[in-house]
C-alpha cells in the first residue's frame, strides 16, 4: 500500500503539495499520465480519452516534448492539461538543488505549466520550497497504478485502481514504453469501471 497509496506520514513531508482533491460528496477522480509524450503510446492514450470523453493531465518530460512537438500539440489541442516532469526525468534525491531547479526550468521553456510532478516523487525539501517560490504547484498522487513495473500484470494494474481509488483521487498512469503493455489493457477498463461506479473525471486545479 505504501507505493500504491502513500500514507499520511509521507504526505506531510511536503506541506502545500496536492495529493488528493476533495469535492464534497461528488465522486470525482483525476487521471494523470507521466513520462511522455512519445509517438508509440501517447496518441493511443489520447484516442482512448476521446472515446470516453475524459480529460486528463499529462506530466511531460521536457526532452520528449522537444523531440516530439507534434505529439505534445495533440495533447493541448484535445483540451488536456500538461505539467512539468523535469527535462531529463531526473530524481531530486540524486541531484543538488541548483541542478534540479535548472533542469525543471529548462523543461518549463517547452511546457510552460504551473503544475510540477517530481519523477518518482523524489524531491528534497529545499527543492520543493524553491519550486513553490518560483510559482509551481506540486502535484503528487493518491493512487499509483504501477503500470510501469515489469513485476505487475495488466490485471493487477487494473486491480490497483479498483482497490485504492476514492473520491478526489489523483491517479497515475504512464504514457511510456515501459508501461505500454499494462496501460493498453488497464486504462480503458479502468475508465469503464470508474464510470460504472459513478465517478466523473476532472482536471487538476
Amino acid at each position: 500500500m505504501f507505493i500504491e497509496q502513500p500514507p499520511l506520514f509521507y504526505r506531510i513531508f511536503y506541506p502545500g503539495a496536492v495529493w488528493r482533491i476533495k469535492n464534497g460528496n461528488e465522486k470525482m477522480v483525476y487521471l494523470t499520465f507521466d513520462d511522455g509524450p512519445i509517438p508509440e503510446v501517447t496518441p493511443w492514450v489520447l484516442e482512448v480519452l476521446d472515446t470516453y470523453r475524459v480529460k486528463a493531465t499529462f506530466f511531460c518530460v521536457g526532452d520528449n516534448v522537444r523531440k516530439h512537438p507534434s505529439v505534445y500539440r495533440q495533447i493541448l489541442e484535445k483540451g488536456h492539461q500538461t505539467g512539468n516532469h523535469t527535462f531529463n526525468h531526473i530524481q531530486g534525491w540524486k541531484h543538488n538543488t541548483n541542478d534540479f531547479i535548472a533542469n525543471t526550468q529548462k523543461a518549463n521553456s517547452y511546457i510552460q505549466s504551473p503544475f510540477f510532478r517530481p519523477p518518482h516523487g523524489h524531491i528534497l525539501f529545499p527543492q520543493f520550497v524553491l519550486l513553490k517560490k518560483k510559482g509551481y504547484k506540486l502535484i503528487m498522487w493518491d493512487v499509483v497504478t504501477r503500470d510501469y513495473s515489469n513485476h505487475m500484470t495488466p490485471e493487477k494494474v487494473l486491480d490497483n485502481v479498483k482497490k485504492y481509488v476514492r473520491n478526489g483521487s489523483i491517479i497515475v498512469f504512464h504514457d511510456s514504453l515501459k508501461a505500454e503493455k499494462n496501460v493498453r489493457y488497464a486504462l480503458p477498463l479502468a475508465i469503464e469501471w470508474l464510470k460504472r461506479e459513478g465517478y466523473s473525471f476532472g482536471l487538476i486545479h
